[in-house]
């Protein structure tokens, strides 16, 4: 058994905007010692996008900070709308063999029979995903060269809707239907990972599952009644729930998908007694 964890959504911020960084941070840190006390230890860390609020290079230096002091697992990385590539790759020493065509966008070897492919869906100036003719070749033929290892695909923007209308894209966006037919016949891929949302929920995409994790930062509120995107109402937006990740268990050929909070939340029962599966809750005390 193996298993990857997913974080999203960091928003650290450079010193310019103290209240938030000192937010964000120490829910990072508090995401990434839950991590590391997972039990097994994960394999690597995937960080998939707005890794900054505010595309600093400061700020990408601070987050490469926490992560050397917090974690000795293997980071990999995809960018968002609130991302700057040029200074994520000019901060982050990123190495070339993780660029494609300039943009953030590669394949790394989890296990011998696990893939990881991270692609780049930032437009920069806006905040919803974008999918180039360029990138969509890039990830069908980089899918071609190993039909039949099972694979993990990053990006950072879903391509589906959640129901939080003000966040969703449009189902006939552009590049939602380049990656479609990107992935269209590429039976190893077992699942898509994404963030931006700023909270966990899955979906089906033309017969794939997309995951999407909690951020590490504020999450969104769950509000899915209808919207006029030309007329505030005040409703609530964010809010301070406790920071989440994604734990995805590869585990004999067949992937499964934890969502977690982090947190110092109390113990209520330890495994002190053999479990008797026909009497429920004999095994536990608490």
């Amino acid at each position: 058994m193996l298993t990857v964890a997913q974080i999203t959504d960091l928003h650290i911020c450079s010193d310019r905007d103290p209240a938030n960084q000192a937010r964000a941070e120490a829910r990072l840190r508090q995401v990434l010692r839950a991590i590391m006390a997972a039990r097994p230890r994960p394999a690597a860390i995937v960080a998939s996008g707005d890794l900054v609020d505010a595309g600093e290079i400061e700020a990408y230096r601070a987050l490469w900070r926490i992560f050397a002091e917090e974690t000795d697992l293997p980071i990999y990385a995809a960018v968002g709308n609130h991302d700057h590539r040029e200074n994520f790759i000019k901060a982050s020493d990123w190495p070339p063999e993780r660029l494609a065509g300039g943009f953030v966008q590669y394949a790394a070897d989890l296990a011998e029979d696990l893939r990881l492919v991270v692609c780049d869906t930032l437009e920069q100036g806006h905040s919803g995903g974008g999918f180039c003719a360029d990138r969509a070749g890039w990830l069908k033929q980089t899918l071609d060269e190993q039909p039949n290892r099972p694979t993990l695909v990053v990006l950072h923007h879903p391509p589906i809707a959640s129901g939080i209308q003000w966040m969703d894209p449009r189902p006939d966006e552009p590049w939602i239907a380049r990656l479609v037919a990107a992935l269209d016949g590429q039976a190893q891929v077992r699942v898509v990972m994404c963030g931006h949302l700023h909270r966990a929920f899955t979906r089906a995409l033309a017969g794939r599952t997309v995951t999407v994790a909690a951020a590490t930062d504020i999450q969104l509120t769950l509000d899915l009644s209808p919207i006029d995107m030309t007329k505030p109402d005040g409703r609530e937006i964010l809010l301070a729930e406790p920071p989440g990740y994604a734990l995805h268990m590869w585990d004999d050929g067949e992937l499964t998908t934890h969502f977690c909070v982090a947190g110092p939340y109390p113990t209520a029962a330890r495994y002190e007694h053999a479990f008797q599966k026909d009497q429920g809750r004999t095994g536990m005390t608490g």
